[in-house]
């Protein structure tokens, strides 16, 4: 095989690897933490410290927004791989946790007796030991003294257990293990204990001299004659340095740990530092639902038999009715647009039949009221019938312009025509003519008028003719 075959083999390989990796982190559970309402300064720094708890498959960098509902944050999680939801909120009294499996449910609710949060536990430590390589990898869940002490306890211990992925405890890498959360169930006060450690592997068997040799840091030795001062009487170091390890803590190492002196089949010490946060749980209730639903368990309301399926039974009824109403409201509203169908349909057929009346009789009048200007037509006919009786000669067309248009010839000269406007026999409607004798004042009105008009065209006015 060349050089390019084996570049292709190790592409394909370091291909095959990714995926292998990207589908085993799509399978681990995912959350995420955030606090809704007016939660108040404490309780998001809470919100907080709880993602560094659930690092690394978390969202760190969530925003919630007050306009944001619950509905939507359901509607992300679900493309995004989201299967729980770690919810802080705060009323007038309490301040309540939420855990949420998705999509179907359950819903745990918690009361939040005491709590202090991640900077406090490490204020108050001597020396801490947290470092960004420890939030790589999940932490190791510990669940103590849950045992058979009613079916909602054991519904805790499976959320608690499902928040994290499983370990192979044949295949499980102990350098990957850098965090222990543990949960302890207190059956008396029916309280839960949360606690965050980060975990450390030290040998055992040397003395505190030697210990701090295998430390990355070397003592200060600048007071001492000889190195043997150190390794038999460890001077210069505090008792905190050396704290007792017994057999609580000791144990035989599987495999090498990271850190001086831990090696395979030897024997070394676990040893726990609190990080914080730290808070006291009380289980309130238990609901089928995402948020709602059925309430499964309630530690302070109690109900008996019938009172559940009086419950039931009205919920059923609710659910019932609701159906109903979705169904009459589907009917209404496929006749709506039945109805709508048919009216667009009718009118579509009606400006049709009127459109193809238009067409085939568009030469015809309207026999209904008259157009608008026929009566001012009609006295301008006359006034032009009267002219040519009384000079003799035919009006100019801006004289009587609406007569003139429709006395204008459209045909060849010589050849009579009547007016394209004009009706063919108008009979007893017609206005009868007005009489040739006029009286006097209105002959003397239309002589100046003739006269005047005649002055203006510049041409001499014809001679009268006797009546």
């Amino acid at each position: 095989m060349g050089q390019s075959g084996r570049s292709r083999h190790q592409k394909r390989a370091r291909a095959q690897a990714q995926l292998r990796n990207l589908e085993a982190y799509a399978a681990q559970p995912h959350s995420f933490v955030f606090a809704r309402g007016r939660a108040g300064r404490g309780v998001r720094q809470l919100s907080l410290d709880l993602r560094r708890v659930m690092e690394p498959l978390t969202a760190t960098r969530l925003q919630i927004r007050k306009k944001n509902t619950l509905k939507d944050c359901v509607a992300v999680a679900g493309p995004l791989g989201v299967t729980h939801f770690l919810i802080l909120s705060k009323t007038e009294t309490n301040i309540y946790f939420k855990l949420m499996r998705l999509p179907g449910g359950p819903t745990l609710t918690f009361r939040i007796n005491k709590y202090t949060l991640m900077r406090d536990v490490v204020s108050s430590l001597r020396r801490h030991r947290m470092h960004e390589q420890q939030f790589a990898h999940p932490p190791l869940l510990v669940l103590n003294s849950f045992g058979p002490h009613g079916m909602h306890v054991k519904l805790m211990a499976t959320m608690f257990q499902n928040l994290f992925p499983s370990i192979n405890v044949h295949k499980v890498n102990l350098n990957t293990i850098k965090r222990c959360l543990l949960i302890n169930y207190n059956p008396d006060s029916q309280e839960l204990d949360f606690r965050h450690y980060s975990i450390k592997v030290v040998p055992v068997g040397a003395s505190r001299g030697m210990k701090k040799l295998l430390q990355e840091k070397f003592p200060n030795m600048s007071r001492l004659q000889d190195i043997s001062e150190l390794l038999a009487t460890g001077a210069g170091l505090s008792e905190s340095e050396a704290e007792p390890d017994g057999e609580h803590n000791i144990t035989e190492l599987p495999q090498a740990v990271a850190g001086r002196g831990n090696m395979r089949a030897q024997q070394s010490a676990v040893r726990l530092t609190e990080i914080g946060p730290r808070m006291t749980l009380q289980l309130i209730k238990i609901q089928e639902g995402v948020g709602e639903g059925n309430v499964l368990f309630h530690s302070f309301v109690h109900k008996t038999e019938e009172e559940l399926r009086a419950i039931l039974a009205a919920k059923e009824e609710k659910l019932r009715l609701k159906a109903q109403r979705q169904d009459q409201q589907a009917q209404n509203v496929l006749r709506k647009r039945e109805q709508r169908e048919a009216h667009r349909k009718k009118s579509l057929a009606g400006m049709k039949r009127a459109r193809a009346e238009a067409s085939g009789d568009s030469d015809a009048e309207d026999p209904g009221a008259p157009p608008e200007g026929t009566g001012q037509r009609e006295e301008e006919e006359d006034e032009a019938e009267y002219f040519r009786q009384a000079v003799g000669e035919e009006p100019d067309e801006d004289m009587f312009p609406k007569a003139a248009k429709r006395r204008r010839p459209a045909g060849p000269p010589g050849k009579k025509q009547r007016g394209r406007g004009q009706r063919p026999d108008r009979g007893a409607d017609r206005r009868p003519p007005k009489a040739k004798g006029r009286p006097q004042r209105a002959q003397a009105k239309l002589e100046r008028g003739g006269a005047a008009w005649e002055h203006r065209r510049g041409r001499a006015r014809p001679p009268k003719k006797a009546v």
